[in-house]
């Protein structure tokens, strides 16, 4: 290492600066300070071998590697446990998956069954409906021979009483006593 300048020797440009020149015929050599016969770069050395003897003898090079030890276990467990959170993390999420593709079939299931029961329900109104108006058009039908059966007893009801109120008519027109008394010996006549 250089020695120090002095005072006198940083002073001394500022006075150069005026000079035009000036001779260092007699400078005195500048000694390097020293104790024990060391120069300071050898103390700072020595003070050096000092504090790492006494961080040996301390153990600290132990106590720094059982922390950086501690740190690293630290962030071994923190990662076990992101690894096993991850881990877990996949697991529902497939099992979510899972599911929501079961739901999917299961809806297709669902909707597969309620058209066919539609379809079921559906033909079986037709065949509700077709037997329903079968069984009305029946007692439609029954009821039009009912009343045609009605219609035509009346009729000739009718037809009875007036062709006998008729009879009676031209039989009390055309027959006399005398008419009667030979109709009535003809059938004791065809009789015996």
């Amino acid at each position: 290492m250089a020695p120090a300048p002095d005072a006198a020797a940083i002073a001394a440009p500022a006075a150069e600066a005026h000079a035009t020149t000036e001779a260092h015929a007699g400078a005195e050599k500048h000694v390097a300070p020293s104790a024990l016969g060391f120069d300071a770069s050898m103390l700072v050395a020595l003070a050096m071998l000092a504090v790492i003897a006494l961080a040996l003898w301390k153990k600290v090079p132990a106590m720094i590697a059982g922390a950086l030890d501690n740190q690293i276990a630290g962030i071994r467990a923190q990662l076990d446990q992101a690894t096993a959170l991850r881990a877990e993390a996949e697991a529902i999420k497939a099992e979510y998956e899972a599911k929501a593709k079961q739901a999917a079939i299961d809806a297709d299931a669902m909707k597969a069954s309620a058209e066919e029961e539609a379809k079921l329900i559906i033909s079986r109104a037709k065949s509700d409906a077709t037997a329903l108006i079968g069984r009305r058009a029946q007692a439609a039908e029954d009821k039009i021979a009912a009343a045609e059966r009605a219609a035509i007893a009346d009729v000739r009801k009718t037809a009875a009483t007036a062709a006998a109120a008729a009879a009676a008519q031209l039989i009390a027109a055309h027959h006399d006593a005398k008419a009667d008394a030979a109709l009535i010996d003809q059938s004791i006549a065809s009789l015996n």
